[in-house]
């Protein structure tokens, strides 16, 4: 039974099971991996470009409408050779939203520059419905690209970067314009090498294949103001003439200037699938540009055998048709950028480029810099925000009052009071101040007065009733003929109670002489009843000696004889 179930187990696989299954693993793990890094602002045509690059369906149907980016935008394909037969790399293309750093310090980590800087390409996009932003936008993605090479500076990466450096030198240099007539294979690159023309190759010091990419250039012969595009602001519109002709030209002079001294390709897109794929195969070329040879390792004899790339580019240089402008890397130099159109200095915008990286390095120039001068070449066309409303700068609270202060103080009317005179009326200074007549005219200020004046009389009589039991009856009109002399012979009228408004006393007096004489006469009054108080006190105390010691009779009244008679 055991002999039975043992033949009855299958059979060990073939090892070429084995075999096949390594040799799939190790030619997956032999695809190299290559990278695009679109950088540009929102709504510059990336999404298009991306979708062009992988051979893939637009995400929005092709429509220029506003999307939502990530921080960070990524996608993948496989790159197949021209059979589409054999996978030849993994494309991977990264998408940078805007230039913030938010985003720009994303792509390091998933880029770093030590394991992708032979394997990258930067593609810089630029919106031709924004043409005044082109000199702006390069000099902030041209020192971002120089600051994401430097790295950490250690030694496998600079030495990365002089390799690097030392194979797009190589490629502009052998560069060669396209020809009906195929090269032939057996074609080596150990010829005669030109040395680099002034302007050209100055600055990327890591060697980074730059492709410049101005989009939506079937906007430029526009023929309406503006463009219904993203930014809804045309680009450089038709209609104007030589004008119009002299400044497209001028703007790709400058752009070819700056590309030349980063050894950067220029190419214009439209939404026609030809001129993205002719960017699409040059991109892609510049992917698989072959190291540099090594002159140590050929000899006269023996030439090194040339390494083919597997992408050539097979399209000629184009800057006639302004919605296709194709000007590889290596073409281009400042002879052919001043034949576009007379009167460009190609040298003095180099300088002017210089001058801005110097300024932005912290050293002030004197003379305008390439974007001061690209501003005078193309004004500002875009949208501008509203105005803010002029800034309201308050007074300080003192010196509003102050200024409020001395207004008011300098106003006769300024007492409230003053609403209650006679404007009629002059008033004089008096005792008690500048009080008129009208002051005692309210209700309150007359009923008070009536108060005072029977409370006096009142308080008065009852006093003098305790105090002076045994004084004549005639005795207390004197207080009150004493006060009428003192007020005036006139009679009439008591002094306290109020007249009509601007109407003299019974006596020819005016309010103010009448309320003089009042509190005279009440100060008067006063000390005549302290004097009268301490009288009666001696009085009192010295009767019975002086008179004899007369008694009361029953009805209080006593006599003042000494015999009793």
């Amino acid at each position: 039974m055991d002999g039975g179930s043992r033949s009855s187990t299958p059979e060990a696989p073939p090892q070429d099971l084995w075999s096949s299954i390594l040799d799939s693993i190790s030619s997956t793990r032999s695809i190299p991996s290559k990278q695009i890094l679109l950088l540009g602002q929102p709504s510059s045509g990336k999404s298009t470009l991306a979708s062009a690059l992988l051979q893939k369906p637009a995400a929005d149907g092709g429509k220029d409408e506003p999307r939502t980016d990530f921080a960070l935008g990524y996608d993948w394909a496989d790159v197949r050779d021209d059979a589409e037969e054999d996978t030849l790399a993994r494309l991977s293309v990264y998408t940078v939203p805007s230039s913030a750093p938010s985003y720009t310090s994303l792509l390091p980590h998933f880029v770093p520059p030590r394991q992708s800087l032979p394997h990258t390409v930067v593609m810089i996009v630029l919106d031709w419905t924004r043409p005044w932003t082109f000199v702006e936008e390069l000099h902030t993605w041209l020192s971002w690209v120089e600051s994401w090479v430097k790295g950490d500076d250690a030694r496998e990466l600079v030495i990365t970067r002089e390799e690097n450096r030392e194979r797009l030198q190589a490629h502009l240099q052998h560069y060669s314009e396209p020809t009906a007539d195929p090269t032939p294979a057996t074609s080596s690159m150990q010829g005669t090498i030109l040395p680099l023309g002034p302007g050209t190759f100055t600055h990327n010091t890591a060697g980074v294949p730059i492709i410049v990419t101005c989009t939506k250039a079937d906007l430029i012969d526009d023929n309406n103001d503006l463009v219904a595009g993203a930014s809804g602001m045309g680009g450089m519109v038709k209609g104007k003439g030589g004008e119009w002709e002299e400044r497209t030209d001028g703007i790709m002079q400058v752009l070819r200037t700056i590309c030349l001294k980063y050894g950067a390709g220029l190419f214009y897109t439209t939404q026609q699938p030809a001129t993205l794929q002719v960017l699409r195969h040059y991109a892609l070329h510049l992917l698989f540009i072959p190291p540099a040879p090594s002159a140590g390792l050929s000899s006269p004899t023996e030439p090194t055998a040339p390494v083919r790339n597997p992408f050539p580019f097979q399209h000629k240089p184009n800057t006639l048709d302004r919605d296709r402008i194709v000007v590889p890397a290596g073409w281009d130099s400042w002879g052919k950028i001043v034949v576009l159109r007379e009167g460009f200095d190609a040298k003095g915008w180099g300088e002017a480029w210089e001058r801005d990286l110097e300024s932005a390095e912290g050293d002030d120039a004197d003379e305008p810099g390439a974007k001061r001068m690209y501003i005078a070449l193309v004004p500002d066309q875009g949208a501008k925000p509203p105005p803010l409303p002029p800034f309201n700068n308050p007074t300080p609270e003192q010196a509003f009052l102050a200024k409020n202060y001395d207004e008011n103080s300098k106003k006769p009317d300024r007492d409230p009071r003053g609403a209650f005179r006679n404007p009629a009326e002059t008033t004089g200074a008096g005792i008690v101040g500048p009080l008129g007549s009208s002051s005692f005219n309210l209700p309150n200020v007359e009923r008070a007065l009536s108060e005072m004046e029977g409370g006096a009389g009142l308080g008065a009589s009852v006093d003098g009733a305790r105090k002076l039991p045994a004084r004549p009856a005639a005795r207390p009109g004197a207080g009150v003929a004493s006060l009428a002399a003192s007020v005036g012979p006139g009679g009439g009228r008591s002094p306290t109670s109020p007249s009509l408004p601007g109407s003299p006393s019974p006596t020819g007096q005016t309010q103010h002489e009448v309320l003089q004489n009042f509190f005279q006469s009440l100060l008067s009054s006063k000390d005549r009843a302290g004097a009268s108080a301490a009288a009666a006190r001696a009085t009192g105390a010295g009767g019975p000696r002086t008179n004899g010691g007369g008694g009361s009779n029953g009805n209080g009244s006593g006599s003042g004889t000494e015999d009793g008679s």
